[in-house]
């Protein structure tokens, strides 16, 4: 009985942390299954402004010390190329193209589900955290991720991507120590806090749009990304000796299902989109029981 009582206030925290992501999830989901809706201006205006008020606002803040992260930036990189080893062995084996099945496994969603999820679940020192994290992951995504789609790709835009732009912006009055003045702060805080209900709401939006004729292989693939991520970053966090809240970070980070940027970046250079789409979206559909476990495992 008092197991069951000591229990309790994880299995709280993880409802107060899961059910508001998953709520605004089932918003866009249920408003996109009685309208048909186009997210398309509203995702790039996302990309383009939003996100990258949110990126700036959190690294120019004096509570955001970006080398204190840095065995979280070295442990996401290792992560995301050791996820894309482990792809390649199965790709080989079940005689897949990896330009279609790695990059799902590689890169997560830690824009749409990563940032909110460690924002309720750790507060704001967890959201700083998953900035860091974020901020590898996409870099990785837009150059190696798009390397792996096309090899003749044009890299020379990662320059100019408003979310790396906002990167550079952030690190450079990160370091420098200046701070802003509120009347610049401000609006730059409010765009940024736009951007994750909005992420939360277009994810379900789009999960209208779920194919469930190879959902076999979708939901392997879906599952198979959260469970390389863990394999590489459970044994970094015990060798590196993470402290216990950064191993907490790394580990829910390391279990995120597939991002949803997989499939555009897919669509974009036609490496089928329609089979990325079914992973990365049975691949969140399968997060509502992944989440919770992970939760459970890093709170207990």
């Amino acid at each position: 009985m008092s197991d069951s009582f000591a229990l309790l206030p994880i299995i709280e925290r993880i409802f107060a942390t899961v059910f508001p992501l998953f709520a605004m999830v089932m918003v866009g989901f249920l408003y996109a299954r009685k309208t048909d809706s186009d997210m398309g201006v509203a995702n790039r205006i996302n990309i383009d402004i939003f996100v990258p008020a949110l990126i700036f606002s959190v690294m120019a803040s004096k509570s955001f010390d970006l080398f204190s992260y840095l065995d979280l930036m070295l442990g996401t990189l290792l992560m995301v190329i050791g996820s894309g080893l482990l792809a390649l062995p199965v790709c080989k084996w079940l005689g897949l193209s990896p330009k279609i099945f790695a990059p799902p496994t590689m890169f997560n969603n830690c824009g749409n589900l990563g940032l909110p999820l460690a924002l309720l679940a750790f507060g704001e020192a967890g959201l700083s955290a998953a900035i860091a994290m974020f901020l590898v992951s996409t870099l990785l995504h837009f150059s190696l991720g798009v390397y792996i789609l096309h090899d003749k790709a044009q890299l020379r835009t990662l320059a100019t991507n408003p979310m790396v732009m906002a990167t550079a912006a952030g690190l450079v009055w990160s370091l420098s120590g200046w701070t802003l003045p509120v009347w610049v702060s401000t609006p730059i805080d409010m765009l940024g806090q736009i951007s994750i209900p909005l992420m939360l709401f277009a994810l379900g939006v789009r999960m209208t749009d779920v194919d469930f004729a190879d959902w076999r292989s979708g939901l392997f693939w879906g599952l198979y990304g959260p469970l390389t991520g863990f394999i590489v970053a459970y044994p970094f966090a015990l060798l590196a000796r993470l402290s216990g809240e950064h191993t907490a970070y790394f580990v829910l980070f390391s279990v995120l299902p597939p991002a949803v940027l997989n499939f555009m970046l897919a669509e974009r250079y036609k490496q089928a989109p329609h089979t990325v789409a079914s992973i990365v979206l049975l691949g969140n559909i399968a997060s509502l029981v992944v989440v919770p476990v992970a939760l459970f495992f890093v709170l207990d």
